[in-house]
């Protein structure tokens, strides 16, 4: 059998003594649509930061593509080819759509700051390459009329879809997403879930993502991970976790 993509184990996260992860044990295999699921204040997102290295575990592993990343400060994690979106917009609002998505390119750049400062011919061609790639993204996202307006022009699925274009950028293995559809039109849910899927169809990246709305969940995961107060309760296909009697109560509050 091939390793998992992503593997993490008895994954403590504490702060002050509240423990926010207890124990928490996954796996998420390449090209996988893996979604984690849980009331409010289950975890969640706490995971998300100890797997992309805003936080550092109290105790546990995470491994990914074979390597301990356990102890990677973020922009490490972000080289080895993990990129994430966030629960809310972290675009730069002050900056054109295409600009945004050219700071996904910073991790494939190898010029240094004087050879940017000068315009090198090393920093000239990767920055010719990055406009190439940005609106090659743009393009497949359907929003290459947008390239030079600014982020709150466009309607917030909008925005939500250049979040995810300048993840793409960074050519990531995975792409972890929080809270995709949060605030979006059920049509903005409808075309978010199928370039998920377009995506992992056509460029081979995984995805592990954070979303409360089940049944867009149910519909586009090959495995749904449950927490609730940071303990895994249930995992398995959407059909055997929506069945669970543990994230039934956990929902219903029985």
């Amino acid at each position: 059998m091939s390793r998992p993509l992503l593997e993490i184990r008895d994954l403590l996260m504490q702060f002050q003594g509240l423990t926010a992860l207890d124990r928490v044990t996954m796996t998420l295999d390449g090209g996988s649509i893996t979604s984690l699921m849980g009331p409010n204040g289950a975890g969640k997102t706490t995971l998300f930061n100890c797997v992309t290295g805003m936080y550092r575990p109290t105790g546990g592993q995470v491994e990914f593509d074979g390597r301990d990343i356990t102890a990677l400060p973020a922009h490490q994690v972000a080289r080895q080819g993990i990129a994430r979106t966030f629960q809310n917009l972290a675009l730069f609002g002050g900056l054109s759509v295409i600009d945004n998505l050219l700071v996904g390119t910073y991790l494939q750049g190898s010029s240094g700051l004087l050879q940017g400062a000068f315009l090198t011919p090393a920093a000239r061609r990767e920055k010719r390459e990055g406009l190439e790639a940005a609106y090659t993204v743009l393009d497949y996202l359907g929003l290459a009329d947008s390239a030079h307006l600014l982020p709150g022009e466009l309607p917030y699925g909008r925005q939500k879809q250049i979040e995810f274009g300048r993840a793409l950028m960074q050519k990531a293995k995975l792409v972890l997403l929080d809270e995709p559809m949060a605030g979006m039109s059920s049509a903005e849910k409808t075309a978010m879930s199928e370039l998920i899927q377009r995506v992992r169809a056509e460029m081979g990246v995984s995805f592990l993502l954070v979303e409360h709305d089940v049944p867009v969940i149910m519909d586009i995961s090959d495995k749904i991970v449950v927490l609730d107060f940071g303990k895994k309760i249930a995992q398995g296909t959407p059909s055997q976790v929506q069945n669970d009697p543990a994230v039934i109560a956990a929902y219903l509050g029985a």
